[in-house]
């Protein structure tokens, strides 16, 4: 496995480092450790406008980018560590959050820290959440990544994360305060950040994987900034456009909240627009192109999408509760 420095701290080219390594046709398998300035980071399903405070992102200038993984969105800032594995000879459908979880939590239990993974994607510390992971899987190639919150400012995250009522109830939670920590609390004695990049690197690894340092060619990074300047940075990627819409409809499932923004005129479908933080191998555009001249019925939905695997674009979610969702 290659490991590759990174000590940019601009979420626009790191994304982009990302997605670059992972499209080469190479045998290689990547780790990356990253951090960002203040920055939201979207999945790749969500509606940005309606998970961030616009406001106070303006105010306090943070950056908002898109990744291309699902799930949901998360803050970044200098006191947050992210991590990412990129690895040939995945399954086209395969996404296995534990794979990559694991050696996380084995390197904090040598800190002394006890953690523990957590529903489908998080990594708890007595219960509170300090990593999120999220996955893109394509041509046998998985893209894990995740975020490592060490000493993190709280309450930027808080005011800055816009989160809908129903992540609330369904977590049974009040805040977003009371449902996240840092790792520097737990540690029996102060380190900082950069210290715990090094030991993390050293105790992930020393044992299981022979690790060797890689370099970018100026051909990567030139790569690497082209894409970061067409996409991530562009406002149809991070921000893009929802639909005209007359019917709305959200549920949250065990895989993941879907809302549905859906045009009908005359009864008929005239566009439709999946967000949310669920996970899924397929492109929810496909769905979309199928409802589309489709009367607003539950049969001749349901006669659209059969034959259709949906946990395919929907990881966890069913048949039966997507067109629950849709109408």
């Amino acid at each position: 496995m290659l490991y590759i420095e990174n000590e940019s701290i601009n979420p626009y080219y790191n994304l982009a480092m990302e997605e670059y390594l992972f499209s080469l046709d190479d045998n290689n398998d990547y780790l990356l450790l990253w951090q960002n300035e203040p920055t939201i980071v979207v999945g790749k399903y969500q509606n940005t406008a309606e998970e961030i405070n616009s406001e106070y992102v303006k105010e306090k200038g943070i950056h908002v980018v898109r990744r291309i993984t699902g799930g949901g969105a998360v803050y970044h800032d200098l006191g947050n560590l992210n991590y990412t594995f990129i690895n040939k000879g995945a399954g086209e459908k395969e996404f296995d959050f534990k794979k990559f979880t694991i050696p996380i939590v084995k390197a904090l239990g040598r800190f002394g820290v006890k953690a523990e993974l957590s529903g489908r994607n998080d990594i708890t510390i007595d219960q509170k959440k300090f990593s999120g992971n999220a996955q893109y899987v394509k041509q046998n190639k998985i893209l894990h990544h995740g975020t490592l919150l060490f000493n993190s400012k709280m309450e930027e995250l808080a005011k800055a994360l816009k989160v809908t009522e129903d992540k609330f109830q369904s977590k049974g939670i009040k805040s977003v305060r009371s449902r996240v920590t840092n790792i520097a609390d737990y540690l029996p004695g102060t380190i900082t950040v950069s210290q715990f990049k090094e030991l993390l690197l050293k105790y992930m690894f020393d044992e299981d994987m022979q690790l060797t340092e890689g370099q970018l060619s100026i051909s990567d990074m030139n790569e690497i900034n082209l894409l970061m300047e067409k996409k991530y940075m562009s406002w149809d990627w991070n921000y893009g456009t929802s639909p005209e819409f007359n019917v709305r409809q959200g549920k949250r499932f065990e895989g993941g909240r879907i809302e549905v923004l859906i045009n009908v005129k005359n009864g008929i479908v005239q566009g439709i627009k999946f967000y949310g933080d669920f996970f899924g191998s397929g492109n929810p555009e496909e769905i979309e192109a199928l409802l589309i001249g489709k009367r607003y019925k539950e049969v001749e939905v349901r006669n659209a999408l059969t034959g259709l695997n949906v946990s395919d674009y929907f990881k966890g979610i069913t048949l039966d509760e997507l067109i629950g969702c849709i109408l």
